[in-house]
C-alpha cells in the first residue's frame, strides 16, 4: 500500500460521507438517541409486532417499514436471550427470504443467505483465513502499513477528522490488499460495492483478471484461498468454486467489512475521546485497548438490528410468529439488556468480559470479526504512538452517532501536540 499517498480526499468523503445522498437511503438521516425507546419497548415486552424503525419513531424510507417484504407479517425482537435464541435455532429461523426481492435474487450466490449443511460447507473453505491464528498474516501483509500509511499523510497536519481520512480507508484497503486490487482501483471498488444491490459488472471487471491469474499461479492472498478452495454436495464430487461463486464471496467481504468495521472503529475512538479517563488509562496500559473494544461492540454496535426468516409457525416471547414472517433482531437492544449487564447504558471497559452482540450470533456469526477487531486495535494502537495529546477538536462540529442501520459517527474531528 505504498500508493496511498495517492488517494483523493475529496473522493473519499464522497464515498463515507454519513450525511449524503447515499446513506440516507439507509436511514442516514436518522440522528436520535433510540436506546430510549428500546428500553421503553424492551420493559414492556420481549418481541413487538412490526419493523424497528417505526416502532423507535423513525418513519423514513420505506425499506425500513418493513420493505422489500410489504406483505409479510414483521416482528422484532429487543432482549438478549430470546436474540440468542432465534441465532441459535436454524430448523425455525432460517436466513434465506421467504418471498422475492432483491435479498432473495442473491440467496443463491451470496453466503450470507445460505443455511445449514450449504452454510457450513462453504464458510469452511475461508475459515481459517480469518481464525485468531491468523491475525498476523493479515496484519503483517495489509493492516499495518495501511495504517501507518495514512497516519503519515495527516500526522505533521496537527488535527484530522479521523472519520474519513483514517477510518474508512482502512478496512477498505485491507480487504481490496487481501483480494490483490490496489489503491488505484479500490475507491472504485468500494462505490462498486455499495451500489444498490452491489454493481456485480464493475467488482466483475476488477476481480475477473485477478481471479484468472491467480488460477493460474496462486499467491499468499484470500483470492488464492478461493480459487483453491473445493466444495462438494452432500457425498458428490468435489468442485472448486466457479467464478459466480468466488465474486459472491468478494462482493459480501467487501460490503460488510469495509462499511461496518470502518463505522465501529469511530465509535470505539469516539467513545474514548470522549471518555478521557478511560483514553488515558489506555495510553498508559495497552493491555486495556482490546477490552475497551470489546466494550464498544457492546455499548454501540454499528449494525443495530439484523433479519431472519421464520420457516415454520412457532412462538417467540409469548407471540404467535407465523411462518414466513420477517423476524428483527435488535442487536442494540440486547446488547443493553439489564438482565444481563449492569448499568448497560455505560461506557465502561472494566465490567467482566461476557458474550455480546456486535457481531451477532449463531452458525452465521460475522466471518471476519477477528480481522476487525485487528483493524481496530492496530489502528487506536498506532494512533495513541504517533499522536501525542490525541483529544477531540473542541472547535468543530460536534460529532453525532446518525443511522438506523450501520450506525456511526458524522465525523471524529480530533487535534494533537505537534512539535
Amino acid at each position: 500500500m505504498s500508493d496511498i499517498a495517492t488517494l483523493d480526499p475529496r473522493r473519499i468523503r464522497e464515498l463515507f460521507d454519513l450525511r449524503s445522498d447515499v446513506y440516507a437511503n439507509r436511514g442516514g438521516g436518522f440522528d436520535l438517541d433510540f436506546y430510549p425507546e428500546l428500553h421503553r419497548l424492551r420493559e414492556t415486552g420481549p418481541v413487538h409486532a412490526g419493523v424497528v424503525g417505526p416502532l423507535v419513531g423513525y418513519h423514513g424510507e420505506a425499506f425500513f417499514q418493513g420493505l422489500p417484504f410489504p406483505d409479510l407479517p414483521h416482528f422484532s425482537v429487543f432482549d438478549f436471550a430470546t436474540c440468542q435464541d432465534v441465532l441459535r435455532d436454524g430448523d425455525t429461523f432460517g436466513s434465506k427470504p421467504t418471498a422475492p426481492g432483491p435479498e432473495l435474487d442473491l440467496s443463491d450466490s451470496v453466503m450470507l443467505y445460505f443455511d445449514g449443511d450449504r452454510h457450513r460447507r462453504y464458510r469452511a473453505l475461508v475459515q481459517s483465513s480469518f481464525v485468531p491464528k491468523r491475525g498476523a498474516w493479515w496484519s503483517e501483509r495489509w493492516i499495518e502499513s495501511t495504517v501507518q500509511g495514512l497516519i503519515d499523510t495527516f500526522e505533521r497536519n496537527g488535527r484530522a477528522d479521523l472519520n474519513v481520512e483514517f477510518c474508512a480507508p482502512i478496512p477498505l484497503l485491507t480487504i481490496c490488499g487481501s483480494f490483490g486490487i490496489g489503491v488505484a482501483d479500490a475507491l472504485r471498488v468500494r462505490e462498486a460495492a455499495t451500489s444498490d444491490g452491489g454493481d456485480r459488472a464493475l467488482l466483475a471487471s476488477i476481480l475477473m483478471p485477478i481471479i484468472s491469474e491467480r488460477r493460474k499461479e496462486p499467491r499468499d492472498d484470500i483470492i488464492s484461498v478461493l480459487v483453491r478452495a473445493e466444495v462438494a454436495d452432500g457425498d458428490g464430487p468435489r468442485e472448486v468454486l466457479s467464478d459466480v461463486d468466488i465474486l459472491g464471496f468478494a462482493l459480501l467481504l467487501l460490503a460488510a467489512g469495509s462499511g461496518t468495521t470502518w463505522k465501529q472503529m469511530g465509535i470505539t475512538l469516539l467513545a474514548l475521546l470522549r471518555h478521557p479517563r478511560w483514553l488515558e488509562a489506555v495510553r498508559a496500559d495497552r493491555t486495556l485497548l482490546r477490552p475497551a473494544i470489546e466494550e464498544s461492540l457492546r455499548w454501540m454496535p454499528t449494525d443495530p438490528m439484523f433479519t431472519r426468516y421464520a420457516l415454520r409457525d412457532t412462538e417467540l416471547g409469548g407471540v404467535a410468529i407465523p411462518a414466513r414472517s420477517v423476524v428483527h433482531l435488535c442487536f442494540a437492544a440486547a446488547n443493553r439488556d439489564p438482565a444481563r449487564w449492569e448499568r448497560p447504558d455505560e461506557f465502561d471497559p472494566s465490567r467482566p468480559p461476557g458474550a455480546h452482540l456486535g457481531f451477532g450470533g449463531g452458525p452465521h456469526i460475522c466471518l471476519g470479526m477477528h480481522v476487525a477487531r485487528a483493524e481496530i486495535h492496530t489502528a487506536i494502537d498506532a494512533l495513541l504512538d504517533r499522536l501525542p495529546g490525541l483529544r477531540l477538536d473542541e472547535d468543530a462540529e460536534a460529532p453525532q452517532i446518525i443511522g438506523m442501520y450501520e450506525r456511526g459517527p458524522t465525523s471524529v474531528p480530533v487535534v494533537w501536540d505537534t512539535p
